[in-house]
C-alpha cells in the first residue's frame, strides 16, 4: 500500500485534472502512482477507489481544483507524470502503423480512440500510417462500410492514412499458405470440427498432420479447385503443438473454404484466409514496425508471432489496451444496423448514435478526437466510462 495513497491519488488527480481543462482520465493517475509504488498487480484492487477520487475532482470546477492542488502539491513525486503521448521504443527512422477495422460497419468512438492515438504516433515520429479494412470474412461484411470507413478515416487523419482493403490482396495471402506448407509450418487438416476438437481436447495429433509436404500441396490445391472440397470439408492449419498449454494455440486454423458470395470479390475466390493469416501477412509485407491493438487480441498476437518466427521475421513492437466499458452506449455497429433496418434510426447519422458519421455531423471536430486519445494514451487497464462522462471530456476539447 502507497504511503498516503488518497492523498497522492487526489493530488495526481487534480494535476492531471488541471492540465487538461479541469477534467482527469484514470490511465494518467494510475501511471503517475505507478510512479510512486504501485504495482500493478494491486490495480484491481484500488481502482474503484481511484474512480471515485476522479468522480469527485471532475465535479469541482476549475478555480476550486487548482487552491485545492496547492494544499496538497506536496505530494507530487518531484518525478514528473507523464504530460502527452507516452514515448515508443526502438525507434529509428520513424514508424509504420496500421489500424484494421472490419467492414462490417462504419467509424464509431471506440475505433476512433485507437485509430487517432496511430495517427498521433505517425505523427510525433514521422513515418507511414495504414487504414486497413479487413474484409475476408464474406458473411459479416456491410458493403457501405467500405466508404464511410475510408471517408471517416481520412478525415481523422487529416488525409494521411492510406486505405487498404483485404480482399484486393488475396494473392498474397494464398502465396503465403503455400510459403508456409513448403515449410512444413502448415497442413491440410480433413478431420470434422468436432473430431478435431477432441484431439485437442486430448492434446493428441490429428491424422492429417503426418502428411508430407507433397500430399499437403495437393489438398491445398484440391481446396482452390472448384470441383475439390466442398465447403466445411478441409482447413488449412497451423502446425504449431497440440500439447501448448493454452487449447487456442494448439494447430489454429489459417484458411477455410466459404462459398459465401462477397460484396467486393463476387465469387472469384473459394478460400479466405482467417484473421492470423491475412493480419501476419499484411503486418509482413506493409513492414509494420509498431502496432497498438486492443488486449483482446492478445491470443492472436501470440499466434501471429509463430508465423513471424518460422518466415524468420522480428515480430513488430506491440502495446495492448484496455476495454473501454462505456455504459449507457450501444458501440455494436452490427446492432445499430439492425436498429437502423427496422427505423429506429434515421441513419448512421442520427445524433443518437455514438458514429464517427453522427458526432462529425454534430459539429465535432477531428482534433477533439486527438486530444482525448492523446489525454488516454497506452492505458492496459480496463476502465468503465460513463456516456456522460465521455462527452464531457470530448466537450472539453471540442473548442
Amino acid at each position: 500500500m502507497i504511503k498516503d495513497f488518497e492523498k497522492k491519488t487526489r493530488a495526481y488527480a487534480l494535476k492531471n485534472a488541471i492540465a487538461h481543462e479541469g477534467k482527469a482520465m484514470q490511465g494518467p493517475v494510475i501511471s503517475s502512482l505507478f510512479n510512486e509504488g504501485l504495482k500493478k498487480n494491486e490495480v484491481g484492487k484500488y481502482v474503484k477507489k481511484i474512480s471515485e477520487i476522479i468522480l469527485e475532482i471532475n465535479s469541482l470546477s476549475l478555480e476550486e481544483q487548482e487552491k485545492e492542488f496547492r494544499k496538497l502539491e506536496n505530494k507530487v513525486s518531484e518525478r514528473p507524470a507523464r504530460e502527452g503521448l507516452e514515448e515508443l521504443p526502438n525507434v529509428k527512422k520513424g514508424v509504420v502503423m496500421r489500424f484494421a477495422p472490419s467492414a462490417s460497419g462504419p467509424f464509431h468512438i471506440g475505433h476512433a480512440l485507437t485509430f487517432c492515438l496511430n495517427i498521433l504516433y505517425v505523427k510525433k515520429y514521422g513515418g507511414k500510417l495504414y487504414l486497413r479494412i479487413e474484409d475476408t470474412n464474406p458473411e459479416n461484411i456491410y458493403a457501405p462500410a467500405y466508404k464511410m470507413i475510408a471517408e471517416e478515416g481520412k478525415w481523422l487523419s487529416d488525409n494521411k492514412a492510406e486505405v487498404i482493403i483485404q480482399s484486393d490482396r488475396m494473392k498474397f495471402y494464398y502465396e503465403y499458405a503455400e510459403k508456409l506448407i513448403r515449410k512444413k509450418s502448415a497442413y491440410v487438416c480433413t478431420c470434422s470440427a468436432e473430431k478435431f476438437k477432441e484431439f485437442a481436447d486430448m492434446q493428441k495429433d490429428c491424422p492429417c498432420r503426418k502428411n508430407d509436404m507433397k500430399k499437403n500441396l495437393e489438398l491445398w490445391n484440391k481446396m482452390t479447385d472448384k470441383y475439390g472440397f466442398r465447403e466445411g470439408q478441409a482447413v488449412l492449419r497451423f502446425k504449431s503443438s497440440m500439447k501448448d498449454k493454452n487449447p487456442a494455440m494448439r494447430d489454429f486454423p489459417l484458411a477455410r473454404i466459404n462459398l459465401t458470395e462477397h460484396p467486393r470479390q463476387k465469387k472469384k475466390y473459394r478460400v479466405w484466409p482467417l484473421m492470423n493469416l491475412s493480419v501476419t501477412v499484411d503486418d509482413i509485407e506493409m513492414k509494420m514496425t509498431h502496432i497498438i491493438r486492443g488486449k483482446d487480441h492478445l491470443d492472436n498476437a501470440k499466434r501471429q508471432e509463430m508465423i513471424y518466427k518460422v518466415l524468420g521475421k522480428k515480430f513488430p513492437w506491440t502495446a495492448f489496451l484496455g476495454k473501454i466499458h462505456f455504459k449507457n452506449m450501444e458501440l455494436s455497429t452490427t446492432m445499430m444496423r439492425k436498429a437502423i433496418e427496422k427505423n429506429e434510426y434515421k441513419g448512421w447519422d442520427d445524433k443518437r448514435l455514438p458514429t464517427i458519421a453522427s458526432l462529425k455531423k454534430q459539429g465535432y471536430k477531428q482534433d477533439a478526437f486527438l486530444k482525448l486519445a492523446e489525454q488516454i494514451g497506452l492505458a492496459e487497464n480496463d476502465k468503465v466510462m460513463e456516456k456522460e462522462e465521455y462527452f464531457r471530456l470530448l466537450d472539453n476539447f471540442n473548442k
